[in-house]
């Protein structure tokens, strides 16, 4: 008896996820604020949903399970920024520590994007500019050296602000990674994107050491971080408490898997 083949959008649905690459959390108003050389910028790309992605893994699928419920159809044809901040009200209505703009605008705009946050424009929730690389040529390089290890889901009661050292330095540091981070894609520069992502680790650990290091984690993030970036251009997290890791590689990495832009 034949049956007919279930597309994988009939079971996980049409909406995109994204990756969040260097300069994340300074789309926070708490760490934008103390930028001494604003505006600080973070990259974050489109994905097509060719997997499903685990939960509390750092792929924005809090914020997707959200927009699934207000635009059950897909993404509506209107405008990116009416529909970043209807999502993010939805979102973060009520919350104590609401979540930042970019998981939204990683999911509502297409290609590459380097989202630069000043503290004195809205209070620092959504940035003052959105730069975006939709070119095809960008997209193919980026799928092929971008390589994704499953490590972990956040554990039950973990939290990444138990610690906050908020360093004016460290900070302008991290909005500069996301700059250069940016760069390095649009450039196809393998070795810079690798230095940015490194870089990025680096912030988080001195301005947020719970991002990956904390009680609940049942992983050594901190070594198994060094263990690639030894052996590779470069490596992060996709998120706090691990879920994957990213890679950079032009060669196949071992147990990893490859993604596609959304253009």
């Amino acid at each position: 008896m034949e049956t007919q083949a279930t597309l994988l959008t009939d079971v996980i649905g049409p909406l995109p996820y994204r990756m969040a690459f260097a300069g994340g959390w300074i789309d926070q108003p708490f760490v934008s604020r103390l930028n001494p050389a604003p505006p600080g910028s973070m990259v974050v790309v489109a994905l097509e949903p060719v997997v499903r992605f685990m939960d509390r893994a750092g792929m924005a699928t809090g914020t997707r399970h959200v927009a699934r419920r207000i635009w059950p159809g897909g993404l509506p044809k209107e405008d990116p920024t009416r529909l970043v901040k209807q999502l993010y009200a939805e979102e973060n209505r009520g919350k104590p520590d609401p979540s930042g703009s970019q998981d939204m605008i990683g999911l509502v705009y297409p290609g590459v994007n380097r989202l630069d946050y000043d503290f004195g424009h809205e209070g620092g929730l959504f940035p003052q500019h959105i730069e975006t690389c939709q070119d095809p040529q960008v997209a193919a390089w980026l799928e092929r050296v971008i390589h994704l290890i499953p490590v972990l889901q956040r554990p039950e009661g973990y939290s990444p602000l138990g610690i906050k050292n908020l360093d004016a330095e460290w900070i302008r540091r991290l909005g500069q990674s996301g700059k250069d981070c940016f760069d390095a894609i649009t450039t196809r520069n393998t070795s810079a994107l690798g230095r940015s992502m490194n870089c990025c680790m680096e912030c988080w650990e001195a301005l947020l050491p719970h991002v990956v290091r904390h009680p609940t984690i049942p992983v050594d993030l901190a070594a198994l971080l060094k263990c690639y970036q030894s052996r590779y251009p470069g490596a992060m997290y996709s998120g706090c408490g691990g879920g994957y890791l990213f890679v950079v590689s032009e060669d196949s990495v071992p147990g990893a898997f490859q993604v596609k832009v959304r253009l």
